[in-house]
């Protein structure tokens, strides 16, 4: 939906990515919309460029997120939002099956 806006639908993804895991890597956004890493590289590398996105290293990964200090984040979020609940539940449960968060300490697995 919004590729006509971005030009392609890799930075879509991407920012779908970033919104549902709020900090992610190359490989994980790669494998979650199971499209090939180099075009993603190059999308957060674009974005990073303008000052939408920041990153950081995490021992050997690097991880990224939305930069809360640029101007244009918050309507860009807001954009991405309407998107991402546009699609139906089933579709994201399938698009984002892995869990990147470590489970709360003594919460039970069901």
């Amino acid at each position: 939906m919004l590729e006509g806006i971005f030009g392609n639908q890799t930075t879509e993804r991407v920012l779908l990515s970033l919104f549902h895991y709020g900090e992610t890597y190359v490989a994980a956004i790669a494998k979650d919309f199971n499209v090939a890493e180099n075009p993603v590289r190059a999308q957060l590398d674009r974005l990073e460029q303008t000052g939408v996105i920041h990153s950081k290293l995490a021992g050997r990964t690097r991880l990224y997120s939305f930069n809360p200090k640029n101007p244009y984040t918050t309507p860009l979020k807001e954009l991405v939002a309407v998107l991402y609940k546009a699609i139906p539940l089933k579709e994201r449960e399938q698009i984002f099956k892995v869990r990147r968060r470590p489970r709360r300490k003594g919460k039970p697995v069901l």
